[in-house]
């Protein structure tokens, strides 16, 4: 098992940016696909982004594509979320996951179910 460990959220005005940081220890931090969810107050936690092993294939949901960028730096066990023209839709708390990645990624979007290992959670919030 893989722990996770979130880190940098806080309070953003819309439009401003913001990077989220996931620190990982306990196992092989290369052999995973991390990905990054976020869940609203009485919402359904989301997909958002996710990175394979090597960093060469990302993926994001249509609602943050071209503003968030996913990367991971195996070196520092640690994958990070730029997040860029923030809006007040992004105010969410942000969840970290490490998985195997799926071929199916090249025909769907990653799921909550494909991933195994959660962090805690770190809470942005974006103001109007």
């Amino acid at each position: 098992q893989v722990q996770l460990v979130e880190s940098g959220g806080g309070l953003v005005q819309t439009g401003g940016s913001l990077r989220v940081s996931c620190a990982t220890s306990g196992r092989t931090f290369s052999n995973y696909a991390m990905g990054w969810f976020r869940q609203a107050p009485g919402k359904e936690r989301e997909f958002v982004a996710a990175i394979n092993w090597s960093g060469g294939t990302t993926y994001y949901a249509d609602s943050v594509k071209v503003r968030f960028t996913i990367s991971r730096d195996n070196a520092k066990n640690t994958v990070y979320l730029q997040m860029n023209s923030l809006k007040p839709e992004d105010t969410a708390v942000y969840y970290c996951a490490a998985g195997s990645h799926k071929p199916v990624w090249s025909l769907r979007l990653p799921r909550r179910a494909d991933f195994g290992s959660w962090g805690q959670g770190t809470q942005v919030t974006v103001s109007s």
